[in-house]
């Protein structure tokens, strides 16, 4: 299984995520050999638990594991601090990304702690990104954790 089949999985999440009216970010964590472990998508707004992002979610449905050193951790878009933060903690050695043009998160971070960054760069992955964030930008900011609402309170001063 390769980086592009991987990510396959991860895109599928994302749309499940979009389908039930959430953030279309989806992951999967594979084990080195290409075994799925575990897979999800960003449920923040579906649980209403801002901490449920893809990444957290495909860990957790990946279950109890005595280390993560031969994993694969695989997500649609860059991981924020908090999903990177998962990953060195943790230990996982590698990131398959499938864009960072819509949110550069903490990937660079990784890679200058040792983790192997695969970027793809992957079109469906920017479309459904920009798609979402044009037609949702408040719910795209509170994501990201900027507040833009103090943004919009100066503009009207």
């Amino acid at each position: 299984m390769d980086a592009h089949d991987m990510l396959a999985v991860a895109v599928a999440e994302a749309r499940a995520g979009l389908a039930e009216g959430g953030i279309p970010i989806g992951a999967a964590l594979f084990a080195a050999d290409g075994t799925l472990l575990g897979r999800g998508h960003n449920r923040r707004v579906q649980d209403g638990d801002a901490s449920t992002h893809a990444e957290t979610a495909a860990f957790r449905d990946a279950g109890r594991r005595a280390g993560y050193r031969d994993t694969i951790m695989v997500t649609t878009l860059s991981p924020c601090w908090y999903c990177s933060g998962l990953v060195r903690q943790f230990g996982i050695p590698h990131v398959v990304i499938g864009e960072a043009r819509t949110f550069h998160g903490g990937h660079d971070w990784l890679a200058e702690h040792g983790v192997r960054i695969t970027l793809l760069d992957d079109p469906e992955c920017v479309r459904m990104m920009t798609d979402f964030i044009a037609a949702k930008p408040e719910l795209w900011f509170e994501d990201i954790g900027e507040d833009v609402s103090a943004d919009i309170g100066q503009e009207q001063s």
